[in-house]
């Protein structure tokens, strides 16, 4: 009866143990914020003569925040958003921070004889940024539109330079 007992508690204690290992906490910028990061980097580029959208990603790559500026092609919508999703979904396990760094991997990589396939949303276009907060990632920024992925990167730094003293 006693070794029942205590089996009894062991399975309850790790049952306890199994339920805190089952909860993920996970970052993401505040609806407010994200909004923000959009307009700034938009705002960034309008001033440089750039006409962009922008969109803000969480690591989910569901997308947080999208601004169409004035004038920004309609094509920039779907671009914008695959630069940010490439970033959330690519970038994480090999710590690169843009979609600038994934490329540059990518074309040294030697090459294959295995078939590659397209991933859907996926592009190495520069012009996204991981967003990250004290050395965590937990989103990212694609912008495009302006006449160089080069430029777009530049808007979307230029934004979280701005929001980054909020980011706690």
């Amino acid at each position: 009866m006693l070794r029942t007992c205590m089996l009894g508690i062991a399975l309850a204690a790790g049952a306890t143990s199994a339920q805190a290992q089952g909860v993920i906490t996970t970052h993401k910028l505040s609806a407010a914020l994200a909004n923000e990061l959009v307009g700034e980097s938009v705002a960034q580029c309008a001033k440089n003569g750039y006409k962009v959208v922008s969109v803000v990603v969480d690591l989910d790559g569901v997308r947080q925040a999208l601004l169409r500026g004035d004038g920004a092609p309609i094509h920039s919508v779907d671009n914008a958003y695959y630069k940010a999703y490439t970033v959330a979904s690519m970038g994480l396990a090999r710590k690169e921070e843009t979609t600038k760094q994934i490329a540059d991997r990518m074309a040294k990589a030697p090459p294959s004889s295995v078939p590659v396939f397209p991933l859907p949303n996926i592009t190495y276009a520069q012009g996204a940024v991981a967003i990250t907060v004290n050395g965590e990632t937990i989103g990212a920024i694609g912008v495009s539109g302006a006449p160089g992925g080069n430029f777009d990167e530049e808007c979307a730094r230029a934004a979280l330079g701005k929001i980054k003293d909020r980011m706690k």
